[in-house]
C-alpha cells in the first residue's frame, strides 16, 4: 500500500503524512510541483526522526507519476469529497496507491478521469472536508486493515 500526494501545498502536512507512512511501512509519492520548496531536510522538523524511515519517490508531474503507476500495474484510488463510494464499502488490494489532492485545490477533473476508483470518507452532515493528512491516515489504516498489511 502506498500514498501519493498530488502537488501538496503545505509542507507541515507532508511531514505529518511522512510520519504516518513510516509508522505503517508505506512508501510516499510526491507529485510535483509542490507549493513550497521541497527538501527532506525541511520535513525533518514535522516528521521528526521518522523522515529517514520512509521511502519517498518524487515525480516531476502527473504524467510521470501516472506513467510509473501504469508500468507498475498499480491501481490508483483517489480520496475525494466527490467520491461516490464510501471508503468502508471499497475493496482494496495491497498494490493500491492512495492518491490525495492538494490542500487548496484537490486534483483537476482530468485526474479524476484517470483513476480507477474514487472514494470518500463518510463525515457528519454539513462538514466540507478533513485535513489531508488526517484523511491519509484514515484511508491508509482502513486499506491496510482490509489487506492484512497492518504492522503486527
Amino acid at each position: 500500500m502506498e500514498i501519493a500526494l498530488y502537488q501538496p501545498d503545505i509542507a507541515g502536512n507532508v511531514g505529518a503524512m511522512l510520519r504516518t507512512a513510516a509508522c505503517f511501512s508505506a512508501r510516499v509519492h510526491i507529485i510535483e510541483p509542490c507549493g513550497f520548496p521541497f527538501s527532506m531536510h525541511a520535513f525533518r522538523r514535522t516528521a521528526m526522526d521518522y523522515a529517514d524511515a520512509v521511502e519517498v519517490m518524487r515525480h516531476a508531474d502527473w504524467a510521470a507519476f501516472h506513467g510509473w503507476a501504469e508500468a507498475q500495474d498499480r491501481r490508483l484510488v483517489l480520496l475525494t469529497t466527490q467520491g461516490g463510494e464510501s471508503l468502508y464499502a471499497s475493496a482494496f488490494d495491497s498494490a493500491d496507491v492512495l492518491l490525495l489532492g492538494s490542500e487548496g485545490a484537490g486534483v483537476p477533473a482530468s485526474v479524476h478521469e484517470e483513476v480507477a476508483l474514487q472514494v470518500r470518507i463518510p463525515m457528519a452532515a454539513g462538514m466540507r472536508s478533513l485535513n489531508v493528512g488526517v484523511a491519509a491516515g484514515i484511508a491508509l489504516a482502513e486499506a491496510l486493515r482490509q489487506t492484512g498489511g497492518l504492522p503486527k
